[in-house]
């Protein structure tokens, strides 16, 4: 349909808000895509299907409840301090890593694909798929905190993200903290939960490479991807607790004369 002559069509408007709803639209529907097509298979594995669906949110109340821990308020701090104290020195880290062609840039081009939120969930809820098709509580128990931990990830990392609203190297908005970043590393303390570090070492050092490429990719400072990286810990060990091969426990017990902290290992 043409417009009527000498009434030039209304222009869209360049505020971020508007392109930040666009962008947000475009990956609601991308995820909606995947989800079907991952529900679907899952339905087709098992009969019991719906109803596994559904038990992939019955433990995010408690998930939640579980980033209050004094461990998980260690590594936050941590993350904070690191990311405050390399704050200073964000714009001239950016300048000096960004790389817009070029062979760093096409090493580092994979990490805005596999730390997308949209990638980790589907990985999260095919391991999930795997499990129930497979009969394995192990593997399935590892993809429903999988799942859990993208969501509480996704949460804190976006409730951040509005609340801040910091600038990207870019001129783009919403940068702190680092979404691929947090959602890479959730994924590796999930799976550092259920198999050790061992075997959750090369999903940390893929978070490294997803930190690095948002950096010479222009999408993040370093302060972003280093507090995104303890929000993703700690959201995969608040929805992997207690899974862990060698768990640890600290409590408090009553001596002669005092009282003293224990700590013990358990299988």
């Amino acid at each position: 349909m043409q417009p009527a002559a000498g009434r030039p069509l209304p222009a869209v408007s360049n505020s971020p808000f508007v392109q930040f709803l666009c962008a947000t639209l475009i990956r609601m529907i991308r995820i909606h895509r995947t989800l079907v097509g991952l529900v679907l298979c899952l339905l087709c594995a098992s009969p019991a299907g719906a109803q596994s669906i559904a038990s992939l949110f019955t433990t995010l109340p408690a998930d939640f409840a579980h980033l209050f821990t004094p461990s998980n308020a260690l590594i936050v701090g941590i993350g904070a301090a690191g990311s405050g104290a390399i704050h200073p020195k964000d714009d001239s880290i950016a300048e000096r890593i960004r790389a817009e062609t070029g062979a760093r840039e096409r090493f580092f081009e994979a990490g805005a694909t596999i730390g997308d939120g949209v990638e980790q969930g589907a990985f999260a809820l095919g391991v999930y798929i795997i499990g129930r098709a497979s009969h394995s509580d192990r593997v399935g128990a590892l993809g429903a905190d999988l799942v859990d931990a993208q969501i509480v990830n996704g949460v804190l990392t976006q409730g951040l993200k509005f609340a801040v609203k910091r600038s990207r190297p870019n001129g783009s908005s919403h940068s702190f903290p680092s979404g691929h970043t947090s959602a890479t590393f959730a994924t590796a303390a999930v799976i550092h939960e259920h198999y050790g570090w061992k075997v959750a070492a090369p999903f940390y050092v893929l978070g490294g490479y997803v930190s690095a490429s948002r950096m010479v990719d222009h999408q993040h400072f370093a302060s972003d991807v280093i507090f995104g990286a303890a929000l993703g810990i700690v959201s995969g060990r608040a929805a992997g607790v207690g899974h862990g091969p060698h768990r640890v426990s600290v409590s408090p017990s009553v001596q002669p004369g005092g009282i003293a902290i224990v700590g013990s290992f358990g299988n």
